[in-house]
């Protein structure tokens, strides 16, 4: 089966950190380009940040700049997303998104993963 699976998600105090996983299975992440995703009660999703089929180009919404930090390994086939200095406006369901493109262009993703909830609150 070809999917995507995110973890790490869960509640956490302002200020604090969370490290996000985003796996593959059935296929390999080497030629996708991966994003994050966001979506909070009530809002439109928003595109987070996104990581290029080699790691080498990462690109991040002003809203999470200087916070989170996207990365990949793939010899384990996993993306992550390490967000820092967390605030109650980060609170949403985080999905991940594979592309197949060597860079973060802008089309339609392949595939989606289920989401995994991120609440900040103290």
């Amino acid at each position: 089966q070809l999917q995507l699976v995110e973890s790490g998600g869960g509640l956490v105090q302002p200020g604090g950190s969370l490290r996000l996983s985003c796996a593959a299975s059935g296929f390999t992440l080497d030629y996708y380009a991966i994003s994050w995703f966001r979506q909070a009660p009530g809002k439109e999703r928003e595109w987070v940040s996104c990581i290029s089929s080699s790691g080498g180009i990462t690109q991040y919404a002003d809203s999470v700049k200087g916070r989170f930090t996207i990365s990949r390994d793939n010899a384990k086939n996993t993306v992550y997303l390490q967000m820092n200095s967390l605030t109650p406006e980060d609170t949403a369901v985080y999905h991940c998104a594979a592309r197949m493109s060597r860079r973060c262009t802008p089309g339609e993703y392949n595939y989606w993963g289920q989401g995994t909830q991120v609440t900040v609150s103290s």
